[in-house]
Formats: C-alpha cells, sequence, structure tokens
C-alpha cells in the first residue's frame, strides 16, 4: 500500500530539518511562501511544555518581521493550543485531525484562502504533517521531534509507519533520500 502514495510522493518533503531553528525562513519567502504553517507537539515544544521559550518568541516574532503569517495547527485539543498561541500573538487551529484535509481546510479559510504554493508546513511526522501536507499542495519542512519519550501511545504507533516509509524512501528513492539527509531524522 505504501507504494501507492509513494509513487504519489505524499512522503516526500521539500525539506527536511533538524529543529525549527536550522531553517532560513529568507530563502522560504524568496521562493513565494507567505504563509507558516506549524504544528505545535514536538515540533515547537515538547508535550511537557505548556508555553513557549524565550528562543522560540525571538524566532517566531523573526518569521513575522519577515511578513509571514504564522498559524499553529494541531491534532491536539483547544485548552492546550490556544493558551500556547496566545502567548505568541498567532491564531490556530485545534483538533486538526491531520493528515485529513479538513484541518487544512479550515487553516487556510482563517488565512482568507491563499494558493496552496504560498504555503509552508512544517512538523515532525511523515504520517501527519507531510502526508497531509503534500495532499495539500504544500511546500512541507520536516523536523525531529523533540522528545519521543513522551509521545502519546498513537504517535509511537505512527513513528512505527514513519520508519517503514523512510526504509522504503530508502530503498526506492536512495537520490532523494541523501538529497534530504534523511537518515538523520529520528
Amino acid at each position: 500500500m505504501l507504494e501507492i502514495f509513494l509513487k504519489k510522493k505524499y512522503f516526500y518533503p521539500n525539506q527536511y530539518k533538524k529543529t525549527i531553528y536550522d531553517i532560513d525562513f529568507n530563502y522560504l519567502k524568496k521562493i513565494g511562501i507567505e504563509y507558516i504553517l506549524l504544528d505545535l507537539d514536538n515540533t515547537l515544544v515538547s508535550y511537557e511544555e505548556t508555553l513557549p521559550t524565550e528562543k522560540l518568541k525571538n524566532l517566531i516574532k523573526k518569521i513575522k518581521d519577515l511578513n509571514l503569517q504564522v498559524l499553529i495547527i494541531s491534532n491536539n485539543r483547544e485548552p492546550r493550543v490556544k493558551s500556547f498561541s496566545k502567548t505568541i500573538n498567532c491564531d490556530y487551529i485545534y483538533s486538526a485531525k491531520k493528515p485529513l484535509k479538513s484541518g487544512f481546510r479550515r487553516a487556510l479559510k482563517k488565512l482568507d484562502n491563499p494558493i496552496p504554493k504560498s504555503v509552508c508546513l512544517i512538523g515532525d511526522q511523515f504520517m501527519t504533517d507531510v502526508f497531509g501536507g503534500k495532499k495539500m499542495c504544500f511546500y512541507v519542512i520536516v523536523v525531529n521531534a523533540i522528545k519521543r519519550r513522551t509521545e502519546k501511545w498513537y504517535t509511537k504507533i505512527n513513528r512505527r509507519m514513519e520508519r517503514k516509509v523512510l526504509e522504503r524512501l530508502k530503498k526506492t528513492d536512495i537520490d532523494f533520500y541523501n538529497k534530504l539527509h534523511l537518515e538523520e531524522k529520528r
């Protein structure tokens, strides 16, 4: 079944970076990205953290200073997503049900329906963020999870499937796998 998805390149992120701090947001602006959708849990902070660090607040400010519009998109519940988003003055989508399109469509509606190629989705999971973002035709950047030890049971299932996807990418498209340094993905 994975072969069907791989042929459609739904599991091919545009970039892989170790952390959100390694992303070149100036480059994203230069290639026409105007909107940044950020996954919350294990992309921006671990599941244990409820508020952004000063370093993260500074990064969000830098992104906004580039006139990129930022929105948090999370599968988590509203209280967590709302309180976090409020501290960095960002709009948000909670219970997004990624990788389903419904949460992404809600995000696009909040952003006044931009064209998908002007949107960049940043997340830590292949099964929710990469797969869902590529189905929406977004530019997708995958990062390492901040703290996998604290992940929920269903995320751990996704991680097993993610390992299979990475193994399959390595086997079927080694050039892509090496170009993005996916051997470093954890």
